[in-house]
């Protein structure tokens, strides 16, 4: 008898009307007219060969549960350095914190595994009630928050240990400090120190100032300068006189020009509302409204007496300087506004709601511009 060569094809179909059909092997071998022991032969091989592929599937089905469960877990720790990156030098009571607030977001087995703390502790720091110093932080921590919140968020621990005292709170500087570090209460930073310069001296008028930013009365010396603030309608120019004994703002000017009306406005209101009895000395740097016939003249008729920096030296302008670079950090920081008549409200209430009145300047042991004059000169 001649051997039948079958293509693959007759024998995969043949095959599946035995195992997923469910047909006899004889019957299936009588219909299509061939031998049922190479049918069998051929249902054999193929269970054969479905086994080796299972084997193989499952394998490789486990390699990817292992992979992915592996993936997850460095997402998570990932995530868990991410958030607790403040806390990892800290003491085990504050990375118990941190695991009590991100419970809901990490499993404790992995939190206590990045953080290197045992379980256990955590669970019995949990259960253990809180101490009385503790309770105590807590407290305190409400206070400092709302001398910070009040400051809109510019104070720093010495500022508010000065509101702390002066509410009848006992606590040291120190405690108030870690506490804010502990929350993260940061107070704002200050901008890139410029770089000094020596400069000429000026024409118009000499140095008389020579950085002498400490003096003794009231209406003695006054210093002046002008900053810009951006707005969408452009820039809104803003000239200041400072009083050096107080540091308060006793005038002030806003205009979308730097002509040299703007100096002049400001120094009107600072004669109106001080009326010196006496000559002042009013320091500026060289810039051109300040070097103009106008404003000397302006001097001249209002007992004003001029003092120039030397040019481009910002550090003999020391003071105006430190005040809008205070303005700028603590109120506009890097916002543009809307108008000019927006930013001049914010300015206003920064010069005259909050830095006259409020703010707490180091240099007057932490008293007000308006509170130091009260205290010293009574009025």
């Amino acid at each position: 008898m001649k051997r039948v060569r079958y293509p693959a094809e007759f024998k995969a179909e043949a095959v599946k009307q035995v195992t997923q059909r469910g047909h006899g092997v004889v019957d299936v071998a009588k219909r299509l007219g061939m031998s049922d022991k190479s049918l069998y032969l051929w249902v054999r091989l193929a269970q054969q060969q479905q086994g080796v592929g299972s084997g193989e599937n499952a394998s490789l089905k486990a390699e990817v549960s292992r992979l992915k469960a592996e993936l997850k877990r460095a997402n998570e720790e990932r995530d868990i350095l991410k958030k607790g990156r403040n806390v990892l030098c800290q003491t085990v009571r504050v990375k118990y914190a941190f695991m009590a607030a991100h419970q809901s977001q990490f499993r404790v087995s992995s939190m206590c595994r990045v953080l290197r703390i045992q379980r256990s502790g955590y669970y019995a720091w949990k259960t253990r009630p809180k101490s009385s110093r503790s309770l105590a932080d807590e407290s305190l921590l409400l206070n400092i928050k709302q001398s910070f919140e009040d400051s809109l968020g510019i104070y720093g621990s010495p500022r508010v240990h000065c509101d702390l005292r002066e509410a009848g709170i006992a606590c040291g500087e120190k405690r108030v400090a870690r506490l804010m570090r502990q929350a993260q209460l940061r107070s704002v930073r200050g901008y890139k120190r410029p770089r000094y310069r020596i400069g000429m001296p000026a024409t118009t008028a000499p140095n008389r100032l020579q950085r002498e930013f400490t003096v003794a009365q009231v209406d003695q010396v006054c210093v002046t300068d002008i900053t810009y603030i951006r707005t969408h309608e452009g820039w809104l120019y803003l000239t200041v006189v400072i009083d050096l004994y107080s540091r308060s703002v006793v005038g002030w000017s806003m205009n979308s020009t730097m002509a040299t009306e703007l100096v002049l406005d400001a120094l009107m209101m600072a004669v109106w509302r001080r009326r010196p009895k006496t000559p002042v000395m009013i320091h500026s740097d060289q810039g051109s409204q300040f070097g103009s016939d106008d404003f000397n003249r302006w001097c001249k008729d209002n007992q004003l007496v001029p003092s120039m920096s030397r040019r481009g030296n910002c550090w003999d302008n020391a003071v105006a300087e430190s005040f809008f670079s205070s303005l700028k950090k603590e109120r506009i920081k890097r916002r543009i506004y809307a108008s000019r008549q927006e930013a001049k409200s914010d300015v206003f209430d920064y010069i005259e709601g909050f830095y006259n009145r409020v703010r707490r300047h180091s240099h007057l042991d932490q008293l007000s511009p308006l509170a130091f004059e009260q205290l010293r000169t009574g009025s």
